[in-house]
């Protein structure tokens, strides 16, 4: 098993119905559904929130005030003053906070004098964020992965041009801003024993934080939302998290474990969708599969370029040494990188935290494939594995899955996938063809130069510590990028 408690895992665990949600849309209807039912607890962990979120936006964001998420929850909380409602969120430093428009220090005044408690979380090394994102109901359901919660988030698996549920909020003269941009999430949904461990992890998160330890909820039936088909049965799964040191607590370093792991152990395919792909410990792990003759493809899934000046600084410009080493080492030609469009060629944000190994693993999460994700930020990724039979059961369903979102990125029907990796006799060379056969929303990314102050940053990881040290001694990250690309490559000898 690659799920080993105490090594690539915290918990493991089995639930009894499991599933991959694909994009917000479909996440938020069944969360939305899924706590109309609680009768205990409601206990959320994200990175940002803003309370001002519609579960199902409409054209023009009008008369739907019940349909936004505090006003969803404080009336959950009026209507069943038993129901403990708990929202933790990071504290984000105020040029973070200052993106999300001020909305961490403003969602205090949001919940102020309801039964809803609202607190932020700075418990943490210098320089790290609270990442997680997670909810957690009656300890019973539970949804677990990269999604937080905010209007910008909200988009279909369609991706569509100029879809006037993405309008941004009208101005007071009445004219709205451009529409956001489309993004791609993904978050799984888990019952039973899987879920009941993602409310151990809230309750610890919320005693470091506060002192105060929320009570366990009393043992109820799953409520599972009836818009969502199980496509697991019987899975295991694991729940892998990253913290740095901080005071008495020590560095937990699972979510990299597990990726080490996994890479080394996979045979055939190692499917990947993630925001950012930086981390020279993953580069140098992933290169040592390339060049072995018998090694597994290598598919990456990330945005064209990163929407916030920032991040096009510092981590699209680290990325383009992560895709190089990768092309370097690929001897034997296994190895492709793309970055996703809609039909009329605007950029998606690929926003997931994915991956997929053989028809073995699935794993969704907080976690990105960059420095801070794997030892500095706190994170927690779900991973769904299956040990039986090949081509049937979960392992079909792993198959199956990775296939939809290929379809789902391309723009075509999963039978034009399935029937292109038959005869291709693999992943990328079957994207490659259907590419060619004219569905092209599926692009290669291209690798600007890096020079000048670009190759500072990247030399160094500015913006994407290895650890809390490093969090603010930046010149020791060209040692630390260097050391960790020969842990990568020693890993999986």
């Amino acid at each position: 098993m690659l799920l080993e408690p105490g090594v690539t895992c915290w918990r493991r665990e089995t639930s009894a119905r499991a599933a991959l949600i694909v994009d917000m849309a479909d996440y938020f209807d069944a969360a939305m559904a899924a706590m109309r039912k609680a009768r205990h607890s409601i206990h959320l962990l994200n990175w940002a929130f803003e309370p001002q979120t519609l579960f199902h936006p409409q054209p023009g964001c009008t008369g739907q005030e019940d349909d936004r998420i505090a006003n969803f929850l404080k009336r959950l909380s009026k209507d069943n003053p038993k129901l403990d409602v708990r929202l933790l969120c990071w504290q984000s430093a105020l040029p973070v906070a200052a993106t999300q428009n001020w909305f961490p220090l403003a969602d205090r005044k949001t919940f102020a004098g309801s039964h809803v408690k609202f607190v932020l979380d700075g418990k943490l090394p210098m320089g790290a964020s609270h990442h997680q994102k997670a909810i957690i109901i009656d300890d019973a359901i539970a949804f677990c992965g990269g999604g937080d919660i905010g209007p910008d988030r909200w988009d279909t698996c369609h991706h569509l041009d100029n879809d006037p549920r993405r309008e941004k909020t009208k101005h007071a003269h009445g004219n709205s801003e451009n529409d956001f941009d489309s993004r791609h999430e993904v978050m799984g949904i888990v019952e039973g024993a899987p879920a009941k461990a993602l409310g151990a992890l809230f309750r610890d998160r919320w005693a470091r934080c506060t002192g105060e330890t929320p009570p366990d909820s009393p043992k109820v039936r799953p409520a599972w939302p009836s818009q969502i088909r199980p496509q697991f049965h019987a899975i295991e799964v694991g729940l892998s998290r990253t913290h740095g040191a901080w005071k008495h607590h020590p560095e937990v370093r699972e979510v990299e474990r597990l990726h080490l792991e996994s890479i080394a152990q996979a045979r055939r395919c190692i499917y990947m969708e993630n925001q950012y792909f930086t981390s020279p410990l993953i580069a140098g792990a992933l290169a040592r599969r390339l060049q072995d003759r018998d090694g597994p493809e290598v598919v990456l899934i990330g945005t064209e370029h990163s929407p916030s000046f920032f991040d096009q600084a510092t981590m699209d410009r680290t990325r383009v040494k992560f895709i190089e080493t990768l092309k370097h080492a690929d001897k034997h030609g296994r190895f492709r990188a793309y970055s996703p469009v809609t039909t009329l060629g605007r950029i998606i944000i690929v926003h997931a935290k994915l991956t997929i190994i053989d028809d073995r693993l699935l794993r969704i999460g907080s976690a990105n494939i960059n420095n801070r994700s794997m030892g500095l930020d706190t994170e927690c990724d779900m991973s769904f594995e299956s040990a039986g039979r090949a081509g049937v059961g979960n392992r079909a369903e792993i198959t199956r899955l990775r296939t939809r979102l290929l379809a789902h990125w391309l723009g075509c029907d999963e039978g034009a996938v399935e029937a292109a990796i038959r005869k291709a006799g693999g992943v990328g060379a079957a994207l490659e063809s259907l590419r060619n056969a004219g569905y092209a929303r599926l692009r290669p990314i291209e690798l600007p130069p890096v020079k000048g102050v670009a190759a500072v940053i990247s030399a160094y990881h500015l913006g994407d510590p290895f650890s809390p040290a490093d969090s603010w001694r930046p010149w020791r990250r060209k040692t630390h990028s260097e050391m960790a690309a020969r842990r990568g490559r020693e890993a999986v000898k």
